[in-house]
């Protein structure tokens, strides 16, 4: 009878909640994954073993101790749903966790083989990069070295009460766009809710201000001392992560360097793909330096969108007669180097691309670093946002 009773509750717990997963280092959902795999295997009181290590090892992880309170409960009877051994009342808090456990749960890391298709290139000396699936509640690091990516560890976060697409201050939701991690703030100098620290982003971006997106103080955070982690959806619009990952992340990050691309359309592709899409990227800065070269008002500005408008509010005819090096000369040379391209993670089809243009006639030479969004319309692309950096 114990048997079959063990067996139902593996049964039973994994159907609920998912299959078991691995990941490299050791932290709570690794763990997690060992009390599945046991219950898969019927056995019962390893995985109660487990969970007895998981809130040691994590006393403030409030989803350990509920399911080591539902393998408790299995020893005697069968269990059909997470919290069974929570008493009434709790509804509101057991919900937020089974949303926690179902989050973690279904995560799964990309296949080695495959690359994220937000990252089509990086300059060299951005070292890593940050992608957040809002639609996973997952944050990927990625290395850039030697000219390659490597996945080096993912994180569950929390968002927005509200979900994602921020527009306004106090709407709680997370902006989606790309941006950089521009500061380090320890949590000696902040509120108990922010935790051991804060990475603030340079949200609203340019393209976030031409669309009239508004708000400030977005970063990545941690938890209050009491609490290991908080539900998908719980923030005011930052994107929060434990303590632990935290420090991991703040160790890792660049100030200035480190992009972080938010979005719920994350992508991961193989590499013959991951170079089309960046010969397509190249190609529409190639298009527009050409043209830069050439100095042709009218083939300038078919680049643009009718919708272009500058962080200054200029339109493209302002925007261009700003940018124009020397009016006039005749024989002008453009290049570009240091370059970046990112895809916007989202529904919003957007290519994001930084460089350094460099533009030379005769004995003078100028330079100045760019930032162009690159969004389809039909079935082209238009530069809606331009600035120099």
């Amino acid at each position: 009878m114990k048997a079959r009773l063990k067996a139902i509750n593996a049964v039973l717990l994994l159907s609920m909640l998912g299959g078991a997963f691995s990941y490299a280092a050791k932290n709570p959902e690794e763990q997690l994954s060992d009390i599945y795999a046991h219950l898969a295997k019927q056995d019962l009181d390893t995985a109660q073993q487990k969970a007895d290590a998981l809130v040691e090892a994590y006393p403030n992880f409030r989803l350990g101790h509920l399911i080591r309170g539902d393998i408790l409960l299995m020893h005697t009877r069968a269990v059909g749903n997470l919290g069974a051994a929570v008493p009434p009342g709790s509804e509101s808090k057991l919900s937020d966790l089974r949303r926690e456990a179902a989050v973690r749960l279904s995560a799964e890391r990309p296949a080695p083989a495959l690359l994220p298709r937000a990252l089509l290139q990086m300059r060299k000396e951005q070292r890593h990069a940050l992608i957040v699936d809002a639609k996973h509640s997952r944050l990927y690091l990625y290395e850039n070295r030697n000219g390659g990516l490597r996945l080096m560890q993912d994180f569950y976060v929390s968002q927005g009460k509200l979900g994602i697409n921020k527009l306004k201050e106090g709407d709680m939701r997370t902006p989606v766009g790309v941006y950089y991690i521009v500061g380090r703030l320890p949590g000696v100098k902040l509120p108990d809710m922010y935790g051991k620290g804060a990475l603030p982003l340079d949200y609203p971006n340019d393209w976030d201000k031409v669309q009239g997106r508004g708000g400030s103080g977005i970063w990545v955070h941690g938890t209050p001392p009491e609490t290991f982690s908080r539900p998908p959806l719980s923030t005011d619009g930052c994107v929060v992560v434990s303590n632990d990952d935290l420090k991991f992340l703040t160790r890792t990050v660049e100030i200035g360097k480190t992009p972080i691309l938010i979005g719920d359309q994350v992508e991961f592709v193989s590499k013959a793909q991951l170079d089309q899409d960046l010969r397509q990227a190249a190609a529409l800065v190639e298009s527009w330096r050409v043209e830069m070269e050439k100095r042709d008002d009218g083939g300038m500005k078919s680049l643009y969108s009718a919708k272009f408008k500058s962080a200054t509010d200029d339109d493209v005819t302002a925007w261009l007669a700003k940018n124009q090096f020397l009016p006039g000369a005749k024989k002008v040379s453009v290049t570009v180097s240091d370059t970046s391209y990112f895809r916007q993670p989202s529904q919003e089809e957007m290519i994001v691309s930084s460089f350094t243009q460099q533009t030379v006639v005769g004995k003078f030479r100028h330079a100045v670093r760019k930032k162009q969004y690159w969004a389809r319309e039909g079935k082209g692309w238009k530069i809606v946002a331009e600035t120099n950096v």
